[in-house]
């Protein structure tokens, strides 16, 4: 996203959301990578939930994230 993310609406108003639930980071590291969360399940059964960031604080939804551990099924060896 490099400087274009700063003009972002979403990303300002995520700004906003972290910084009025008190969350501070420490402002290390580059800052231009956006993440993901995968929840992957053992053996044959592969990504249940794949997120990936489109722009800076963009959030996983914790219940769908817990409803995809779910359905993780012990591999059968």
């Amino acid at each position: 996203m490099m400087l274009s993310g700063f003009f972002r609406l979403g990303v300002w108003q995520n700004f906003f959301r972290a910084w009025r639930s008190g969350y501070s980071g420490n402002l290390e590291g580059e800052g231009f990578t956006l993440g993901g969360v995968y929840v992957i399940g053992a053996g044959r059964q592969g990504v249940l939930l794949e997120h990936r960031e489109k722009e800076f604080g963009d959030k996983v939804s914790l219940p769908s994230v817990l409803e995809a551990a779910e359905k993780i099924k012990p591999q059968v060896s």
